[in-house]
């Protein structure tokens, strides 16, 4: 990519630097389409549905996903200096990492759970957690009691809310550091996934190392494993297609 359009990542950097500190929330935005599209990496999600074919995106667990828009216009600009040379995949892949970086005042996926650090979710999305966990009325028992009365209380009121959006770290939502594993120990992570994470002990034993360490250790090792995310099913040569617009195939 480089050879071919030397000023790719400095366009995708610098549109990135000018918008992001106005709308830090979409730094996990952008961090969770780059993991839903890489059951494949090709940036399938970013595509529309057509008439003879429904998009990825229209897929429950893609309903919530946004930031769109943002891929579109940075492609654009990518369009404008190097025509048909940056891929979705890559333009996906840069604008999740030039954003994390933006905001920054198997131990792979422990790692990318992390960020989780950031960003908010909707109640619809672990209610089931608080209201009816086994389908009989209760809690997951792996939630801290005190946190999900709290949710209940002042949040997620209803099991049918499906418009209240709750910090996925409560404080510290926009902030890129370590905090989202002190919540995971505490119980408090919003998600079944969260739960899981420490329900392991060698993952609970990691995270835990994670907790002790640096700041500046973090965030070498999510870059890792942001990478190694990021080859997944990659297409190289000629195998796919370098979409003009994310949203739509070549004609």
């Amino acid at each position: 990519m480089l050879k071919s359009c030397p000023k790719a990542e400095k366009i995708v950097l610098d549109y990135v630097k000018k918008h992001i500190p106005n709308a830090p929330s979409l730094a996990a935005a952008f961090i969770r389409i780059h993991f839903h599209d890489c059951f494949g990496c090709d940036g399938s999600v970013l595509l529309n549905s057509t008439s003879s074919n429904q998009a990825e995106k229209e897929a429950v667990p893609n309903q919530t996903l946004r930031g769109f828009d943002f891929i579109d216009r940075v492609k654009s600009l990518l369009e404008a200096e190097c025509p048909s040379i940056v891929s979705c995949a890559d333009v996906l892949a840069l604008v999740a990492r030039d954003a994390v970086v933006a905001i920054i005042s198997n131990s792979h996926s422990l790692i990318i759970s992390g960020a989780h650090t950031i960003g908010i979710a909707h109640c619809s999305s672990f209610t089931n957690r608080l209201y009816n966990f086994n389908g009989v009325g209760d809690q997951d028992p792996a939630l801290d009691s005190e946190y999900a009365e709290n949710l209940m209380a002042k949040k997620c009121k209803t099991p049918n809310d499906n418009t209240t959006i709750v910090e996925m770290n409560p404080g510290s939502f926009r902030t890129f550091d370590l905090s989202y594993y002190t919540f995971s120990l505490k119980r408090r992570g919003l998600f079944g996934s969260d739960a899981a994470l420490i329900t392991d002990s060698t993952s609970r034993s990691f995270i835990t190392q994670l907790v002790q360490g640096s700041l500046k250790t973090f965030f070498v090792e999510f870059a890792k494993s942001m990478e190694k995310m990021g080859r997944i099913g990659i297409e190289t040569g000629s195998s796919g297609e370098i979409r003009k617009h994310c949203a739509v195939g070549n004609s």
